[in-house]
């Protein structure tokens, strides 16, 4: 039986869903504009200045999909049930930052679609590297739907990939704790995959699970990068386990000799200080900067999708900027479709931090709503702390992830 607490939830829940089916306003919805005005295009060209766009991999985007075209993509039951809200709305927001209509005769077909006009904006040469995205598993290795807010098979990416290789690249997702791990990372290799994406905190799994070892050593000797969530996890909860979001969980892969790319620089959310005798909650982030300072070298990297969206601390970005030592490890991304939802970046909180100029604001939101991928890009090229910014070695990514052809 319903709780009168749940029902409130749910009618606040319809509330604002009444609110968002009109027209977008407010800044609540993508309004999913195309063709950038010419009054944007000294921006645009502002934002490739001192870039080579074929170096310029956003090494951070994410298929979705619901296998209305056979993709094999799925998305968990809770998001399309109205007695759970808040994952409806999660749903809501999501497809509307992708641009795909309510009745799309096709999800997965649209929100490619989308993506692929979105990426016509840009230069020759700019890639995406487009995300697989694995099952939970018990601690067997056995995928749980239940806990699994949304799966994209290797099979899936490998293929919208293949279709447009001078646009995309593919990620592959395997959890290691499946008992054919190493099979399936073989495969994904020998697909001509970039790199893996692990969400340890969604998928439940424990970087420091001896069971890794075989993965790990496979990984090093192919020199495929793992792409890592550190950090607190809101968009996609799957299995709930904040605690294997900490970042320096990750020393145990690095140890091994693999690669490790840790997404949004664990720029969320707190995470236990291992290192202590008495561990204590700290920022995530300063988590982070103690293994950027390290002894890692080119094994440890970044990427800064999201850095600057309004949940993070303004002293995220700020660090980023001012850490030029850093930048040759950090990596563009943009998280796509996040850049869609146009409450997740508040420019007039970024103007108030210092670390955009009022002048630009303008311009970025209406770039915003015509491409938020460039939006993006756009911002992360004009934002600026005390003079210091991202330099352009943070957009020059390929040759992280570039596989040598094989003779």
């Amino acid at each position: 039986m319903l709780t009168r607490r749940h029902l409130l939830c749910c009618g606040a829940a319809a509330g604002l869903f009444t609110s968002l089916a009109g027209p977008a306003r407010a800044g609540l919805l993508n309004p999913c504009r195309s063709a950038i005005p010419d009054a944007l295009r000294p921006l645009v060209e502002r934002t490739f200045d001192g870039l080579d766009p074929q170096q310029l991999w956003d090494v951070h985007t994410h298929l979705l999909g619901t296998g209305d075209s056979g993709s094999g993509c799925t998305i968990n039951a809770q998001l399309s049930q109205w007695w759970h809200p808040v994952e409806m709305l999660r749903k809501r927001f999501i497809l509307n930052a992708a641009c795909v209509p309510a009745g799309a005769p096709s999800v997965d077909r649209a929100y490619v679609e989308r993506l692929h006009a979105l990426a016509e904006d840009f230069p020759a040469g700019a890639r995406w590297m487009l995300f697989a995205f694995d099952h939970a598993c018990d601690e067997s290795g056995r995928p749980d739907a239940a806990h699994t807010t949304f799966h994209v098979p290797n099979d899936y990416a490998a293929r919208i990939a293949a279709e447009q290789a001078q646009r995309f690249a593919w990620v592959a997702s395997i959890h290691p704790y499946r008992p054919d791990a190493l099979a399936r990372l073989d495969a994904a290799i020998a697909r001509g995959a970039v790199a893996l994406k692990w969400l340890p905190s969604s998928m439940n799994i424990d970087l420091r699970d001896p069971r890794l070892r075989p993965f790990y050593e496979r990984l090093a000797a192919a020199r495929l990068p793992v792409i890592v969530h550190c950090g607190e996890e809101r968009a996609v909860p799957g299995a709930g386990r904040d605690e294997l979001g900490n970042p320096l969980l990750a020393r145990a892969a690095l140890e091994h000799g693999v690669r490790i790319v840790i997404a949004h620089c664990a720029s969320l959310g707190t995470a236990l200080d291992l290192d202590r005798k008495r561990p204590r909650p700290v920022p995530a982030f300063s988590l982070f900067e103690r293994l950027m300072d390290e002894d890692w070298g080119e094994r440890l990297l970044g990427d800064v999708s999201v850095v600057m969206q309004t949940n993070r601390e303004p002293e995220v970005a700020r660090t980023l900027m001012t850490r030029a030592d850093w930048h040759a490890r950090l990596l563009h991304g943009s998280d796509y479709p996040l850049p869609g939802i146009p409450a997740a970046v508040r420019l007039p909180v970024l103007v108030s931090a210092g670390l955009l100029d009022a002048a630009d604001v303008p311009a970025l939101d209406r770039l915003r709503e015509h491409n938020p991928l460039l939006f993006d890009l756009a911002l992360k090229r004009v934002a600026r702390w005390r003079g210091a910014r991202l330099s352009p070695a943070v957009f020059a990514t390929r040759a992280h992830f570039e596989r040598p052809a094989v003779s």
